[in-house]
């Protein structure tokens, strides 16, 4: 008769995180010594841990709020002596010079090694190519459950644009699809928006003329991020949405005219709207830079830029280089141009993706969409939870 093995199971400890941590090497031995404690896994994996960060992720209840998760410390002082060390089933288990105890997870712990990125569900944003189509979800696929709520937040937070096809034809849509992801960003045109032709109206989108590309209210000192437009009617002739990818046409302009992308990423400029009950104003670059020079913000709107306040030595270099920008933005190649049919929503990113429309006839028909903007935050986190979850 054969005697079946004994199996360790790797208790799993929480750590105030909701993320899974269960799966993953169990802990073979640590060390101590006054700054540092080094950490062996059963993998092979060796990583050396500051004591004071590890005294400063302590997830026991005095230093996490046990429902919030939140931090309850502050680490004033490092500590100055190496605690006492030991591994207990697999896991970590300090005791501080203090008498304090910590216990932290193996699987917690060697994803955290210092110098390691952090695992996201949120996709790298990803140019266009030139052939390339927009990702399109069912409505029903949307609505029916988690996975096509991801398929659309993914396609959305890589590609900047995603399309939603089938939907009711019903009044406030786009508020119950927005809905799901997080609460829904007003600004001075409300919280959920008509666009149709109107009298007397104090937006360009209100009217029947054409709209060259162009990003939302970059007058704003932060934009909405996520716009939603979900199509009523359409039966006008013309009013095509027209869009480009406003990285990747910053990423040409750098290429073709360095010194161009250079002044259009080093001067800022005034956006306003003004009308009779708002006057905002925001100074800043058309295309905006992180620490590391990537491009992470278009502001394209030749409707509200406001009054050219820069010295005369700089005012005709601005324009060649808001030209050169401008002629890339309009390439037809890389132009994506089609007509919402009722039922269809399109999403897209404002502050990457430049937006636009094809002037259109009312006395034709009806052209009715409404929108409305979601921040990238709340895109984000609901994908991340998504996730999670699956």
């Amino acid at each position: 008769m054969t005697e079946t093995p004994t199996v360790n199971i790797r208790p799993h400890l929480p750590m105030g995180e909701l993320a899974d941590h269960a799966r993953g090497p169990a802990l073979s031995q640590a060390t101590a010594s006054r700054a540092r404690l080094t950490l062996s896994w059963e993998d092979g994996t060796l990583a050396d841990f500051p004591l004071a960060w590890l005294r400063d992720h302590c997830a026991c209840p005095e230093c996490r709020h046990p429902l919030t998760r939140e931090r309850l410390i502050l680490p004033l002082e490092a500590p100055t002596e190496a605690p006492e060390t030991r591994v207990v089933e697999g896991n970590l288990a300090l005791v501080w010079a203090d008498g304090h105890v910590s216990r932290f997870d193996a699987v917690w712990l060697h994803q955290r090694r210092p110098g390691q990125g952090r695992e996201d569900a949120v996709p790298t944003r990803r140019p266009w190519a030139r052939d390339y189509r927009p990702t399109r979800v069912d409505h029903a696929d949307f609505v029916a459950g988690a996975e096509g709520e991801r398929t659309w937040l993914t396609a959305l937070l890589r590609d900047g644009l995603v399309l939603l096809e089938n939907g009711p034809l019903a009044d406030e849509e786009v508020s119950r699809l927005a809905s799901r992801i997080g609460p829904l960003r007003a600004t001075n045109f409300g919280a959920r928006f008509d666009v149709k032709s109107k009298p007397n109206p104090n937006n360009a989108a209100y009217t029947a003329i054409g709209l060259a590309l162009h990003t939302d209210l970059p007058n704003w000192r932060h934009p909405p991020d996520i716009q939603l437009l979900y199509c009523l009617e359409n039966d006008a002739e013309g009013g095509e949405s027209t869009f480009f990818d406003g990285f990747a046409a910053a990423e040409a302009l750098r290429v073709e005219s360095p010194e161009a992308f250079r002044r259009l990423a080093e001067t800022p400029i005034d956006f306003r709207f003004q009308d009779e009950n708002h006057d905002i104003v925001w100074r800043a670059p058309v295309i905006d830079l992180d620490e590391a020079g990537r491009v992470v913000e278009v502001r394209l709107n030749n409707w509200i830029r406001d009054t050219l306040r820069l010295p005369l030595e700089e005012i005709d270099a601005w324009y060649d280089a808001y030209r050169a920008f401008w002629t890339l933005a309009q390439d037809p190649e890389n132009r994506l141009e089609f007509s919402l049919a009722p039922g269809e929503m399109v999403a897209f990113d404002n502050r990457r993706v430049m937006h636009g429309r094809n002037a259109f006839d009312p006395s034709t028909g009806r052209r009715h969409l409404q929108g409305t903007y979601l921040d990238l935050d709340m895109c984000e986190s609901r994908l991340r939870v998504l996730a999670r979850r699956a």
